[in-house]
This record gives C-alpha cells, structure tokens and sequence, in this order.
C-alpha cells in the first residue's frame, strides 16, 4: 500500500511531529508506536502496512511519528523531551488533524505517554487502548519486570560499542530476534527487521536517539494508573520477551476498570505473529464502548503559594502599601501561570492557587513567581503535586488539592518542593531536585517524599 502524506503539527514549544491520516470511519484512533518507529518505514514492511490498513478499515486512523524518531524534529543529545512535552505533541497532532477526541493506542515504549494523556485529558480520550507497554522503565523492589540501571547500562554499553566497532547489524540481528522471533529465520524479513530495530532510517544522531532510550528507562508513571478514568483495554501476548505478560495484567489491575485481553504468541509488535487477534479485541472493545462517563475529575498539577513572613510585611508596609503589595503579586503570579498555560484558581490573600496539566510547567512557573516578587523585595514558598482533582466550575478540590497546600507550608523562603509524583513525571525536563526523604504531611494518609527544586 503506497504511503499516505506526511503532515506536521505544530507543538508549543515550536517543535514540529509528523503524522499521516489514513481511514474515514466514525472514530478517530491516534496511534502512538515505541521507538524505532517511522512512518515510512511503516509502510515499507507488508506486514506493519497490512496491519494499519486493517486497523483504518473501521477508524479514521492518525499515525504519529514520536519526537526524535521517524519524520519528527530530532532532538538535542544533552536535551531530551519530556514526558510532558510528549503529551503536549499529541494534543498538537490531535488538533492539527482536527480531532477533538480520539482513541488513544500506544504500543510499548508509546504506552506511558498515552496513559498521561489520557489521565490528564480525559474529555478528549474516547478510550485508552494500550498494547505490550509498562510504567516504569527501570526495576524497582515493587516492579520487578524491567530491566535494573546495571542491566541497562551494559546493554547502552555494547550498543555503542557495536557501532563503534562496525558491529551495528550484529547487535540489531540480536534485537529483532527478541522482539520478532517468529520471523529471525525468514530470509525475507531480515532486511525488513534490520532496518526497523537499526539506528539508520530514524531521525537524529545517535547520540540523541540514546538519550531518548535513557529517557524511557527512567520513566515513572505508577501514580497515573488509579486517576485513569476512561474506558481502557490493556493486550499483552503470553510469551512476550519484551514485555512480560504478568506485567501487562499488573497494569491493568491499577487502572479503574480496565479490561485484559490475553493474547497468544511471543512477537512483540502487533504487526507481527497472530495481528489479526489484536485487531479484533480493539474492535470488539471499542464496540462495547457507550457514551463517555460525565466526569469533572482530571489529573492535574496544583501549585500553591505563599509569601513568607507576611505578618511582619503588613506591618512593616502598612494596610495600604501591603494592599498594594498584594496587587502587585497577584498580577505576577497571574502572568507566570498564564505564561505556563496554567489556570489561576484562586488568591489566599498572601498566596496563590493554580493548577497545570503538565509537571514541569507548574515547577517552572513557581521558580518564575519567586524571582519575579523577590525583586520587590518580597519571598515566597511554593510547593506542587501531581494527582486527581474534582473540578465544579471555577472551583478545584480533592486530596491532591490538600497534599499540594501541606507541601507548600513545609517550604523555606525561596524554595519550591514537590511531591515524589512530580518528580517522577518530569523526566526529561532538564529540572534538578534534592532529594528531601519522608515527611508526614497533616491530615494526609501515609508519609511522602519531597524534593526541592534545584535553581537553574
């Protein structure tokens, strides 16, 4: 099949995704694909091809090329995106193919990107598909199914070295035999894999391309899986060697009401093996889909607040020069989280309350807020956390709201501390933070641990 026209999408940040419209059925299906993805390498391989023509038979499909692979901008080595600006280049792709609420399908490495959207976006997320994914990209105690930071480094290792050495197709020959055994001895796919699972054919350097690996080993997005509330079907082949079948059923165990669908074969990608198995429980779940749920609950991340030593400051300036102090913050802090695409919800008399729909913008805007006030003379205390909150007009409430205040008292003058969840969301944001420990925060279940914003 001849490859459709590659189109591009603006992003705010000025980057620019590429992404191709196949299909004209009822729904609109985003597909979000792992690394080593490009559109046209896509439709080079007859089985990917056959595959997203199956999947555009009932769907108005929209293809995307994920930041740095494929047709999409690369990106900078020592820059790689975040997590958040991921989100923000499928909001972009979504309203340049003029789509206000689509199916979002990620597959592997697509899959925490999706789930974050999702959870952040839920009236434009008809339903969640994700296929053969994870949400933590490294071990951990409590998730023991990915790679640990010594296994992963010794992989990154011979990788370079592979290439180095001139030993590039000896290390991708390995590769696509983990991830496509049921074709390693197919004399007719091996250049067809070699080019999919090789560094050539996708945008960037390969200096930049692993530090986008590096960047989805680091990912964490365990504390998004319980605020996802749309409908969500989770896949996961049985004998997947790159993603373990007990991990997919763990994930959907997390997310509300997910459904799983058990899928025989050990291919990873869905092109591959039995593809006709993964088309039909999309379909048959997509089918069984009714209206959207009315729901005013969405992931956000709150930030409060709070100039320091207020009391001494009305003092010391009196009721009309602390009025006037008062005007003179409340029009910063508006304009910083106007600036971060944040929404000012309410002024505490000596603080503010906004909220953001991506991390790293609301830990920028408290650091912008801070600098701004202090040239007047004036410190302030911030803190933000990441979590679901109930939204009723212009009024924003739930436990995230009351963890994100108890975290902003806990602050210094000048400092901005963050919950655990930020920190793990912002990775790749070029953001730096000290380690705090534990702290019980009043009134709130359990300890938690904090981070404090490192100046850049």
């Amino acid at each position: 099949m001849e490859s459709p026209r590659i189109r591009y999408a603006n992003t705010p940040d000025g980057a620019y995704i590429a992404y191709q419209i196949i299909g004209d059925g009822p729904d609109d299906l985003v597909y979000v694909p792992g690394s080593s993805s490009s559109l046209s390498l896509s439709w080079e391989n007859p089985l990917d091809a056959r595959f997203l023509a199956h999947l555009a038979s009932s769907t108005r499909l929209i293809l995307v090329d994920r930041r740095g692979w494929g047709h999409s901008d690369a990106v900078f080595a020592d820059k790689p995106p975040s997590l958040e600006q991921l989100v923000d280049d499928v909001t972009a792709v979504l309203d340049a193919a003029g789509s206000e609420r689509a199916v979002i399908f990620g597959v592997f490495e697509g899959g925490p990107t999706c789930m974050l959207f999702a959870a952040t976006h839920p009236a434009r997320t008809r339903a969640l598909v994700l296929y053969g994914t994870y949400a933590r990209g490294a071990w951990a105690p409590d998730y023991p199914w990915a790679w640990t930071d010594e296994e992963f480094e010794a992989d990154q290792a011979d990788a370079e070295r592979s290439v180095r050495e001139g030993r590039e197709e000896e290390y991708f020959d390995r590769w696509a035999i983990t991830m496509v055994p049921s074709l390693a001895d197919d004399p007719r796919f091996q250049s067809t894999l070699r080019k999919i699972y090789s560094f050539s054919g996708h945008g960037g350097s390969l200096s930049s391309q692993a530090a986008l690996v590096r960047m989805e080993h680091e990912i964490d997005v365990r504390a998004v899986l319980p605020t996802i509330q749309v409908p969500t079907l989770v896949l996961n082949r049985t004998d997947d060697r790159i993603a373990d079948f007990p991990e997919g059923r763990w994930l959907a165990e997390q997310i509300p009401g997910a459904s799983f669908v058990e899928l025989s074969g050990e291919d990873h990608p869905p092109w591959a093996g039995d593809q006709g198995s993964v088309i039909e429980a999309i379909r048959s779940f997509l089918g069984l889909q009714g209206p959207p749920a009315e729901t005013n609950r969405v992931l956000a991340t709150v930030l409060f607040t709070d100039i320091v030593d207020s009391t001494a400051k009305l003092a010391e300036l009196g009721d009309a020069g602390w009025k006037d102090l008062l005007e003179a913050h409340d029009e910063l802090a508006k304009r910083a989280i106007s600036r971060f695409a944040g929404t000012f919800v309410d002024s505490s008399g000596d603080g503010v309350f906004a909220t953001f729909d991506g991390p790293a913008r609301a830990v920028r805007c408290a650091g912008e807020i801070a600098s701004s006030i202090r040239e007047r003379g004036v410190r302030i205390r911030a803190g933000c956390h990441t979590g679901e909150v109930e939204v009723m007009g212009e009024k924003v409430s739930g436990m995230a709201v009351h963890i994100g205040a108890r975290i902003a008292a806990l602050a210094g003058p000048d400092e901005v501390l963050v919950s655990s969840t930020v920190k793990d969301l912002v990775v790749g944001s070029g953001l730096r933070f000290e380690d705090l420990g534990e702290h019980q925060l009043k009134g709130v279940p359990a300890a938690w641990r904090l981070y404090r914003a490192v100046p850049t």
